[in-house]
């Protein structure tokens, strides 16, 4: 079997048409950067914050907590841009709990997945509010 032809048959695409070896890379993207506990998410609850631009690389990058969509904004962002450094900085574990029903409908199913995988908290505060 020629290379190219070996390269297409290992690279299989499932029913949405993307290729499995891809998602799964992108899934163990997100996977490595959660912290070992919600505990370590210790970022601000109230005020302005500003993100780095390796974070906010494209639209806002101050939000203010205290607006719920500002925070819901901040959280999102964080949650697909940020490092595992950003992720302690930036996010507060309280606020995740609750804001995590309406929050996981505006994530990537990805980083949904990964972080109710490694956290069952968050899917039993989601169920419990539904």
């Amino acid at each position: 079997m020629a290379a190219s032809a070996q390269a297409s048959a290992s690279r299989t695409p499932d029913p949405t048409g993307a290729y499995v070896e891809d998602l799964a890379l992108y899934h163990e993207k997100f996977r490595r950067r959660l912290p070992a506990s919600l505990a370590e998410l210790r970022g601000p609850e109230h005020g302005d914050v500003a993100l780095p631009l390796h974070v906010a690389w494209s639209g806002m990058a101050v939000y203010s907590l205290d607006n719920p969509r500002q925070r819901m904004g901040l959280y999102r962002t964080v949650l697909h841009e940020g490092l595992s450094d950003d992720l302690s900085r930036y996010l507060n574990q309280d606020l995740l709990v609750q804001m995590w029903p309406v929050l996981r409908t505006l994530v990537g199913r990805t980083v949904r997945t990964v972080w109710e995988d490694a956290f069952p908290q968050l899917v039993a505060q989601a169920r419990a509010t539904a």
